[in-house]
This record gives structure tokens, C-alpha cells and sequence, in this order.
């Protein structure tokens, strides 16, 4: 007669039933750390309130990093344009207290309204548009730069497939959409009326960020007629906060300074 007990499986310590419902949870902060901080909470006498809070921190963050991570690689913001490498006092029409407000909250997405940041090339421009959209990310947001030649593109082809409510509707997944270069859109190009499907797609909906070399009285190179160039201006204005960057072009400027240490 088989004896029943020679089957039965050794009861599971403490420690490896921990860890097997730390797995089935996901929580890997806890599965990896738990054993290190249950010796330092031993080695100073922490309550067990604190010894939770201390893994539960550690999981908070590391889910905040993997998250931003993901943000930023769909964002696609161009590298390396942060606030710790921009020169605030190359732009004097630039007051840093007002963009770092925006850096410093989500009130304005929030509120969907728009920023449009006017200026000559190489002015910084689309540095300052990018270290806003990171900012936004590490704040919880979702974020899309594009170039507006690019989204123009897109936008087209979505037209011609008949798909473009769709794809407007998916960008709509973006608290804040950066159009980087509005003025390199001519509406010579096949049809230019997309953007402006999508600026009043946004308007009062979800926010825009748009850089441009021209100023609102050269918008008629970019829309198909006069009347959609008042209608897009009108709604992008209707919330929107306006910077103006007038200075030296920073690529100018890096440029007389190599020939000058020549």
C-alpha cells in the first residue's frame, strides 16, 4: 500500500511563498529590494508602517521611470534638448519665469490651451519646445513631437485613405502635440486644408505647441485660402500664450566663434 504522505509536497517557507505572490502581483521593485530593506527596517527599528512605505516608494518610482521611458521614446523628442542646456540669456525676449511656469505644471493641458513660439531660425526654438514636452512627460503626461512637413504627410495620407477622423481621433491620445517648423508647410503641397482639420479637431480639446519662423501675417503661405488662415489662427489664439524669440540664430552664433578660434 502506497503511503499517501510520500506525495505530498514540503510546505513552502514564508520567504518563498513571498516571493511567488510578489511575481503573480508584478511587483518588481518588491520582489528585488524586499530582502534589503526588511534588514535595514530590522537594523533600525522601523515600524512595519514604515518598512511598507519604503518598498512601496521604491515600486512607485521605478513604475514612474519605466513609464517616462516609454513616453519619451513614442514622444520622439529630438535628443538632447533639455532646460540644463539652453542658454536663457542668449533669447533676452525670453523670460525664463514664464516658460518655467509652464515647465512646472499641467495646468495649461488641463485647460487645453496652446502655446505658439514665433521667432527666426537657429534661435532656439525647438529646444525650448522640447524641454517643455519633457517636462510634461516627467509630469505625468503624454507627448508627440513632429515636424510639421511630417505631419502634413501623415495627415494626407490619411485623407486619401479615407482614415483621416480616425487618425486624428488617435492623436487625440497625446495631451500635447508639438508642431516643430509650421512655416516649411507651403500650401502648394498636395493639400494643406489637413492641418487645419486638425487644429479645430484639437481646439478646446486637447493642447497644441507650434514653433514657426513666420509671423501670423505670412499665414496665407500655409493654408489653402485666406478664410482658413483667420479660422486656424482664431482657434489657436482663442487660449494660447505667445513667446517671442528674437535674437542671434545659435547655430550663427557657434558658427563666427569656430572661424574666430581658428
Amino acid at each position: 500500500m502506497t503511503n499517501s504522505s510520500s506525495n505530498l509536497q514540503p510546505p513552502s517557507s514564508p520567504h518563498q511563498s513571498l516571493t511567488s505572490v510578489l511575481k503573480r502581483l508584478k511587483l518588481g521593485h518588491f520582489l528585488s529590494d524586499w530582502q534589503a530593506v526588511e534588514h535595514q527596517a530590522t537594523q533600525e527599528n522601523w515600524s512595519y508602517a514604515q518598512f511598507l512605505l519604503a518598498l512601496a516608494e521604491g515600486e512607485a518610482n521605478r513604475r514612474d521611470q519605466a513609464r517616462i521611458a516609454r513616453a519619451l521614446k513614442e514622444a520622439q523628442l529630438p535628443y538632447g534638448k533639455s532646460w540644463s542646456n539652453f542658454e536663457f540669456a542668449h533669447v533676452p525676449t525670453l523670460n525664463p519665469a514664464v516658460v518655467m511656469q509652464f515647465a512646472e505644471s499641467t495646468t495649461w493641458l488641463q485647460n487645453a490651451s496652446n502655446i505658439l513660439i514665433f521667432g527666426p531660425s537657429g534661435t532656439g526654438k525647438t529646444h525650448v519646445s522640447s524641454a517643455l514636452g519633457r517636462s510634461m512627460i516627467e509630469l505625468g503626461k503624454w507627448v508627440k513631437f513632429l515636424p510639421a512637413t511630417t505631419l502634413v504627410q501623415q495627415l494626407q495620407q490619411a485623407k486619401l485613405q479615407l482614415q483621416l477622423p480616425a487618425m486624428l481621433v488617435k492623436l487625440d491620445k497625446y495631451d500635447l502635440l508639438i508642431i516643430d517648423d509650421l512655416g516649411y508647410v507651403k500650401k502648394s503641397e498636395a493639400e494643406t486644408s489637413v492641418l487645419f482639420e486638425l487644429i479645430a479637431h484639437r481646439y478646446e480639446r486637447r493642447s497644441l505647441l507650434i514653433t514657426a519662423n513666420q509671423p501670423f501675417s505670412q499665414w496665407d503661405s500655409i493654408f489653402t485660402d485666406s478664410m482658413m488662415t483667420v479660422a486656424a489662427i482664431d482657434r489657436l489664439i482663442h487660449h494660447a500664450t505667445i513667446i517671442e524669440m528674437q535674437t542671434e540664430s545659435f547655430r550663427k552664433q557657434t558658427a563666427i566663434s569656430r572661424t574666430h578660434s581658428t
